[in-house]
């Protein structure tokens, strides 16, 4: 009792000294309604219910690693404590490192155990959690809106009623499926899907096979080039309905659906500008490379399908639940709702594409083929000028470029824009004509508006409450209408953005790939190696170093699985090199106890972890290699040294610096 009323009261604390509130000199207190509800219908938390199947439960509950994940989840709620304490010391810097490493661990849970999601207590905590990052941001809409039919459609073909069912099913005669690498077969399953496309909604279908004439052609040639069977493109149908933009409630984003994590082992980038799931090229490959791997992996078209929509622990639980036979349909009963109705739909869908007239469809709807040019225009160049060159509405020229997300193009020196084939000449005769001043800067200045709070101002434009004190000095917790706040824009991808392939691929041909592909760097970071010791594991390494499980598994293009003595790469950030450096000649137990520190809400990088004779007296000096588009001024805050230390060791004379050139950088003890 004595624990709630504690809580209680700081809750309340936190709600009556908002930090970094825009206040007007007048200021009264007016009363509102507070709405009760504090999750969308549309949020994650609403996609389970309590009838969800017994069977699949038990199995769920009894594989699951139940004390690690208790553990997990009570520092998840440390942390999340630990940020409305700081708000309530009117220290939002701080409360923002820990709602946001409150997010972090939410979607390191997920990663690591992706079934999670049907727990009532990590529903719990991602309420929790979410609702204080929605409130310091200013958040009134969904965080991550749903998108795209389909999702209204899985969840009706999926929900297992079968109210809207004939009796029985005959497939049409003169049905041809010619030789197809995927079995097609026909069961129970495939015909109540089959009556679903054909006889309940088949305008859903007709829908998905006019969207098929614009990005099959594409997609066949991609498949092709990738050695993977061709039939295999009708899974984007159940996928996404064929919507570029689709976003699922779990973040999964794009034609085919890719999580982040996944996206990024296979090259795709997501940052604050782009976000390359979106991009109907860019994705097909990254699609036919995993969908190829995931054969590999299991020796069967079925498996691998399923194993797209679920994660390989969950499918393996699965098979041994039936006994360990490696077949789709003999673990078909202990597959979760989703897997189970999805291969079936993919069969379908399937079957109709291929002989649409013979079930009732047309054979041709008229739609064109998906074509472009590609043009290289500047960095930070707004898309409604852009859009003026082509002789095209914004939301048209975002329809050629739907991986871009913000006003402008990405900061970089270019980038790669998509434009209807034929207009090449006009637009690049309007685009030199676009005058300077109409054309994005690197920084931005806000003028705070009545109700505004810094986290709201940050989210706005991509950056965080810490950017914003390092960009303007004596900025203070409270802002007022008027003020003017510099706001630094946030950075874009590490490597240029490539036209029609994952821009973080490897540069080797496809067809001799043998190792999981590479992630690439975070920006204002540095590679540190770890080798790894008896007893530990991925999660212990991921929490240890502040990263996420899968950054590990991508950055080092490995599974789950780590042995003694092995290396593993981790970006950490420049800021903080000295401190990570020293992670490796730590016991299990010191960083074990570091780890109770910062769940406490300690500061423990402000811990020496070694003896002053070991660490030296001058902090490490490292070399780094300027980047396109940085400053000095950005550098020296990423490494947390000032200019004129940069300035002093480097023998430069003035500010500028330029890409390709390396500084030496003594970072701070």
């Amino acid at each position: 009792m004595t624990k709630m009323i504690r809580l209680s009261l700081i809750l309340t604390i936190c709600l009556l000294t908002n930090p970094g509130f825009a206040q007007d000199n007048d200021h009264q207190l007016d009363e509102i309604t507070i709405q009760k509800k504090l999750l969308p219908y549309n949020s994650p938390l609403s996609q389970f219910e309590e009838s969800e199947e017994p069977e699949f439960q038990e199995i769920q509950s009894r594989d699951l690693n139940e004390r690690e994940i208790l553990e997990r989840i009570t520092n998840t709620y440390r942390i999340h404590l630990a940020s409305i304490e700081a708000q309530a010391q009117d220290d939002p810097a701080t409360a923002e490192n820990y709602i946001n490493d409150a997010i972090s661990s939410l979607q390191s849970l997920m990663d690591d155990y992706p079934e999670i999601q049907s727990s009532s207590r990590f529903r719990e905590l991602y309420r929790s959690v979410m609702s204080e990052y929605r409130e310091f941001y200013a958040i009134t809409g969904p965080v991550n809106e749903v998108e795209g039919e389909i999702f209204a459609i899985q969840d009706e073909l999926f929900s297992e009623m079968d109210d809207w069912m004939d009796e029985g099913y005959s497939m049409p005669e003169n049905v041809s499926f010619e030789n197809t690498d995927v079995p097609l077969v026909q069961n129970q399953h495939v015909s109540r899907h089959l009556m679903y496309y054909t006889m309940r909604r088949p305008e859903v279908m007709d829908r998905w096979l006019e969207r098929s004439e614009v990005y099959f052609p594409m997609m066949i040639e991609i498949f092709e080039e990738e050695g993977v069977p061709t039939e295999l493109i009708h899974l984007s149908m159940i996928e996404s309905g064929l919507v570029p933009t689709a976003r699922s409630w779990a973040a999964a984003v794009g034609l085919w659906q890719f999580i982040r994590a996944t996206g990024a082992m296979y090259g795709l980038e997501v940052n604050w500008w782009i976000d390359e799931r979106r991009d109907p090229v860019k994705s097909t490959r990254a699609a036919a490379r995993h969908l190829r791997d995931l054969y590999n992996i299991w020796d069967d078209w079925h498996l691998a399908m399923a194993n797209y929509n679920i994660s390989p622990r969950g499918l393996r639980r699965a098979i041994n639940a039936a006994g360990g036979v490696e077949d789709y349909w003999a673990a078909f009963p202990y597959l979760p709702r989703e897997t189970r109705g999805y291969v079936p739909g993919y069969i379908a869908a399937t079957m109709i594409a291929m002989n649409p007239e013979e079930f009732g469809f047309q054979s041709h709807y008229g739609a064109e083929p998906w074509t472009y040019d590609v043009v290289e225009v500047a960095g930070l160049m707004p898309l409604d000028k852009l859009a003026e060159a082509a002789g095209l509405s914004t939301q048209e020229l975002r329809s050629y470029n739907p991986e871009l997300l913000r006003w402008a193009t990405p900061p970089g020196e270019s980038y790669p824009l998509k434009i209807p084939s034929g207009i090449m000449d006009n637009f690049l005769a309007a685009y030199n004509e676009i005058p300077q001043e109409e054309r994005s800067q690197d920084i931005a200045m806000h003028t705070v508006s009545t109700g505004e709070t810094l986290g709201g101002i940050a989210r706005r434009y991509g950056t965080s409450v810490n950017a914003l004190f390092s960009s303007n000095e004596n900025l203070s917790t409270t802002i007022h209408p008027g003020q003017t706040i510099v706001v630094p824009v946030q950075g874009g991808a590490m490597e240029r953005i490539s036209a029609d392939r994952p821009s973080n691929s490897p540069t080797a041909n496809p067809a001799t790939r043998q190792a999981q592909p590479q992630a690439q760097a975070p920006a204002n970071t540095t590679a540190v190696t770890y080798t790894v010791k008896s007893g530990d594991t991925i999660g212990h390494i991921a929490e240890w170093y502040d990263v996420r499980a899968w950054q590990i598994r991508a950055w080092n293009g490995i599974g789950n699985v780590i042995r003694a003595g092995q290396n593993l790469t981790i970006h950490v950030p420049n800021n903080r090199l000295s401190f990570y450096r020293q992670m490796d000649n730590l016991t299990f137990s010191q960083k074990e106890e570091l780890q109770r520190l910062q769940r406490q809400g300690q500061n423990i990088f402000n811990h020496s972890l070694v003896s002053s004779s070991d660490s030296g007296s001058g902090g490490d000096t490292v070399t780094y290699t300027v980047q396109r588009n940085d400053t000095l001024t950005d550098i020296a805050r990423n490494f947390g040294v000032s200019v004129a230390e940069i300035q002093r060791l480097n023998d430069l004379r003035g500010t500028r610096i330029y890409a390709g050139q390396t500084l030496e950088i003594r970072t701070p003890q």
